[in-house]
């Protein structure tokens, strides 16, 4: 048995990386219940929303209301994403806590979603980290398609190097390294966990799984078994990326949380009131979740 950690942070993307890809709005006093629901369950850290323009993410168009009328936990860290310099203003309106900044290993990928390459994606990232750190904002980074890209294939370890060195020299403190398109199996988590750890420190890497094709928590206990303590999660496994055809949700907080409990890793987080947050959430989307925690707490269990 691989040594485990004796216990894990969980990052809730759910507000921001999920309900971005919901077909219809949800509306704002309805994102803010879900949120400050999600504050009383143990997480200590919430992504809330994000300032990319509403032109392009029309079901994130509230950030500046909804960041300024959640309920915060002075232990919760309530982060956003911001893709530029004017995402930014708006974001310290808000006084969020942390931002995020976000690219992708893959030239395809970085530029059906940023519309540049990753050259010149630099530049406009490290105006935003200078920005937020003299605001004196922490910063953390995403890196999309660490593993496949739905336009450029396989994504060599090498090439994720390269761009989280030239992140981390712009002084953020963590990078999530994300299976954008959930093509990643645990040989492949085990080959690009390899290359990153002999560039960079444990505690500055978490990992973002997808789950399209059902290999998220296999993909999870292979990171572990390298000592990675911090991952994404969305609440009832929502989320996908809507530059990749079939990609469906994150890795669900709920499954993810029954996995590591069951192990005895400590979160500091309820399973059960999360799956209570998550049967809310899927009344308001007006959709069933198919994580299998929700399941179980919908009473389907066989």
């Amino acid at each position: 048995m691989i040594a485990l950690p004796m216990s894990v942070q969980i990052k809730e993307v759910g507000p921001r990386d999920g309900l971005q890809n919901e077909k219809s709005f949800i509306e704002t006093t309805d994102k803010i219940a879900f949120i400050d629901r999600l504050s009383e369950t143990g997480l200590d850290y919430i992504e809330v929303t994000s300032f990319v323009h509403p032109k392009w993410i029309p079901q994130l168009a509230d950030a500046v209301e909804v960041l300024k009328a959640i309920k915060r936990q002075k232990d919760i860290t309530y982060a956003a994403l911001v893709p530029n310099r004017k995402g930014l203003e708006r974001a310290l309106e808000t006084g969020v806590d942390e931002v995020s900044v976000f690219m992708s290993a893959s030239e395809g990928h970085n530029k059906a979603n940023i519309n540049k390459t990753i050259d010149e994606t630099f530049p406009v990232l490290k105006e935003v980290v200078e920005g937020a750190l003299s605001a004196g904002k922490t910063v953390r980074g995403y890196i999309s398609t660490v593993i496949g890209c739905p336009y450029d294939g396989f994504v060599k370890p090498t090439q994720v190097v390269k761009v989280a060195e030239r992140l981390f020299d712009m002084g953020i403190t963590e990078i999530s390294l994300g299976d954008t398109i959930g093509v990643g199996v645990p040989t492949q988590v085990d080959a690009l966990l390899t290359e990153m750890l002999q560039h960079f420190k444990v505690n500055q890497l978490a990992m973002h799984f997808h789950d399209t094709r059902g290999t998220a928590l296999a993909n999870v206990m292979t990171s572990l078994s390298h000592g990675i303590t911090k991952f994404d999660s969305a609440i009832g496994g929502l989320g996908g990326c809507p530059y990749a055809k079939g990609a469906s949700g994150n890795v669900a907080t709920e499954d993810l949380l029954y996995l590591l409990h069951g192990m005895g890793i400590e979160t500091g987080i309820s399973l059960d009131k999360i799956q209570q947050t998550a049967l809310l959430i899927e009344q308001k989307i007006g959709k069933r979740l198919d994580s299998k925690l929700v399941a179980v707490a919908r009473g389907e269990e066989h």
